[in-house]
């Protein structure tokens, strides 16, 4: 074994000196000019050990027996090293609507019968043909920064895994961003700008099983985020309190021309099952632009009492109403009017395990 100030050569290369430092299985190797050279030691033969000075100048050039025995021994053990050739990278197959970015983030549920212990997997969808370099982030409402969770090049037309996910992870998504950059390799393609989406989620929904839906890109269902719509970013509404009154002029112009969307009802697992109203914003209306949060509580009640009076000579009639944990600004709003309004009807939380917390249950009476 070399050992500092022994005089070596290089096992498969010309060359050698003598050894002043060693780390691990690296030794630092001195030639005659005074450049050190960082050599695995089993690349090393030794020629005279340290204090042999008489065979150390035979290395930098002298003549004599040990050079010409030490030079026949490279010889013979020197194996050439063959590099094996990096494999080519699979061309991409393009699509005809690939041209236009469709890209989504969804969570599936690993045991989707068991909500209450399940773990979740978050992946992220690519239908395009543009390769995206991506970073998925989340924060938490009371957070003051973003974690990343994910970052990576995704190819086209394909779908990646980004996490795993517990129960008590997933209440740490109370805000998820995506950011890409899209491009094409080795050919010309219309250029796409940088996009960061940043999305709220109601975690409630992880634990609600008819809040996962079918979707084209997923053999089971999932609780889906569309990031990009053929091209067009979705961006979630934030709402602007310095620009209030401005919000509020709007919406009271359009007041009088805005179609309202009817409130979605989810179809009931059977004939005796409950009506399922989900009155969260999103699920109400496509758009709420020029709305200030209490138009958006005013809608949401709006909602609730037509359901309510289409429903009111349906003895029987059991009716769950999504309202969601949130503040419970809106929980509230519907317990007024259960109380005044629509008095001597049953109220009661709905079940947790369908529907998570942020679930009333009403009976018709």
């Amino acid at each position: 074994m070399a050992k500092i100030g022994d005089t070596v050569r290089f096992l498969s290369s010309t060359g050698g000196g003598r050894i002043v430092k060693i780390d691990g299985n690296i030794a630092h190797v001195e030639d005659e000019d005074g450049f050190s050279v960082p050599v695995l030691l089993k690349e090393l033969v030794v020629v005279s050990a340290a204090g042999d000075e008489g065979v150390r100048r035979d290395i930098f050039g002298g003549t004599g027996q040990p050079r010409q025995q030490q030079e026949k021994e490279r010889q013979s053990k020197f194996v050439p090293t063959v590099v094996p050739e990096a494999p080519k990278p699979e061309p991409v197959i393009e699509t005809p609507t690939g041209e236009k970015l469709n890209v989504v983030l969804a969570y599936a549920a690993m045991e989707i019968k068991h909500l209450t212990t399940t773990a979740f997997e978050a992946y992220l969808v690519n239908d395009s043909n543009y390769f995206l370099y991506v970073t998925y982030l989340s924060r938490t409402d009371d957070a003051e920064g973003w974690t990343t969770r994910y970052a990576g090049l995704v190819e086209p037309n394909m779908q990646v895994f980004l996490e795993e996910l517990s129960r008590e992870q997933v209440g740490q998504l109370d805000r998820v961003a995506v950011q890409y950059v899209a491009f094409k390799r080795d050919k010309m393609f219309a250029l796409k700008a940088p996009v960061a989406i940043e999305a709220r989620l109601d975690t409630t929904k992880f634990f609600k099983l008819h809040c996962f839906r079918d979707n084209p890109y997923f053999d089971e269902p999932v609780i889906a985020v569309d990031i990009v719509k053929n091209d067009v970013p979705q961006r979630a509404m934030s709402f602007d309190s310095s620009s209030l009154e401005d919000a509020m002029r709007q919406k009271r112009a359009a007041d009088n021309r805005r179609t309202q969307r009817p409130v979605k009802k989810h179809p009931a697992k059977d004939a005796d099952g409950p009506l399922v109203v989900d009155l969260h914003i999103n699920e109400l209306l496509d758009n709420t632009n020029g709305m200030s949060n209490a138009d958006i509580i005013n809608y949401q009640v709006d909602a609730f009492r037509r359901v309510m009076d289409e429903n009111l000579r349906r003895k029987g009639q059991k009716i769950v109403f999504i309202h969601g944990k949130g503040e419970g600004i809106l929980r509230q709003a519907l317990m007024k009017e259960l109380n005044y309004r629509y008095k001597g009807h049953d109220v009661q939380d709905a079940s947790f395990r369908e529907y998570g917390y942020g679930a009333t249950q009403v009976t018709i009476r």
